[in-house]
């Protein structure tokens, strides 16, 4: 019976969903609708559309236009809408943040995304004193063993981040953390510090440092890094350029909507 009634439950969750979408899908169409028109066109009582109504209503997604007036598209979906868009054109933004980077730096610099498990470069640009043609862009990156995705992995929750480490984590070079406690130190100063580094664990001879952009309502949706090799960019440098990149990064985030209070 329990899980008959779990599946009634999650049935009628489903329903109230999809009614949801179907509310806004008639006011985007529509303009404005009272709610007798909405429950019509749901097929439902007035009661039931007037309960999706105030769901939607709390959440900013759709408002009432004056005192028992009907109801109109609310600005919560213009919210919404930024943070599709500010994802589709992070790559294209960014190529201009990293280019700038770049020529202040001196070094390669990159942006990556977490996906399936690692992470993504999806934008980069050489500075002046890169010494490597290496291109990253479209190239997967474990997520352990590099600056941009230890940023990726302290910003997700514990189940997205057991989920992105729950296999055996591979050694790149003997400075590549691979137990699960020490990283989870590590991850944890990078949430404190604002900031990750990379001192050879990907690759010998080479150092990194990256730091979070973050999205709309501020969550953490890519990493800015820069990297060179380790006799240029070594650990006092790194704490140099934490800041300017740090700028960098707060500028490409007001463009995708963040603006940190």
């Amino acid at each position: 019976m329990r899980n008959q009634d779990s599946g009634n439950a999650t049935g009628s969750q489903v329903q109230s969903v999809d009614r949801a979408i179907n509310v806004l899908e008639l006011l985007a169409r529509n303009g404005e609708s009272g709610i007798t028109e909405i429950a019509g066109e749901l097929g439902v009582h007035k009661s039931t559309a007037s309960r999706l109504l105030s769901v939607l209503q709390s959440h900013g997604l759709v408002e009432q236009l004056g005192e028992r007036g009907k109801y109109a598209i609310g600005f919560g979906v213009v919210r919404l809408a930024g943070a599709a868009t500010g994802r589709m054109d992070l790559a294209k933004l960014g190529r201009q943040t990293c280019q700038a980077l770049a020529e202040e730096l001196g070094e390669t610099v990159n942006i990556a995304i977490a996906d399936d498990g690692v992470a993504i470069n999806i934008s980069q640009a050489r500075g002046s004193a890169a010494i490597t043609t290496q291109n990253w862009t479209g190239q997967r990156t474990p997520l352990h063993a590099t600056s941009s995705g230890k940023v990726l992995l302290a910003a997700m929750d514990d189940a997205d981040r057991k989920r992105n480490l729950d296999h055996e984590l591979a050694p790149y070079t003997a400075r590549t953390l691979v137990d699960a406690e020490e990283l989870e130190a590590e991850l944890e100063r990078v949430a404190e510090d604002g900031y990750a580094a990379c001192f050879e664990e990907l690759e010998l001879g080479m150092h990194a440092v990256a730091v979070p952009i973050r999205g709309p309502v501020g969550e953490v949706v890519a990493a800015l890094s820069s990297s060179g090799p380790s006799y240029r960019l070594s650990k006092q440098r790194i704490r140099q350029i934490v800041r300017p990149m740090t700028e960098a990064a707060h500028e490409l985030s007001a463009q995708l909507g963040y603006f940190a209070r």
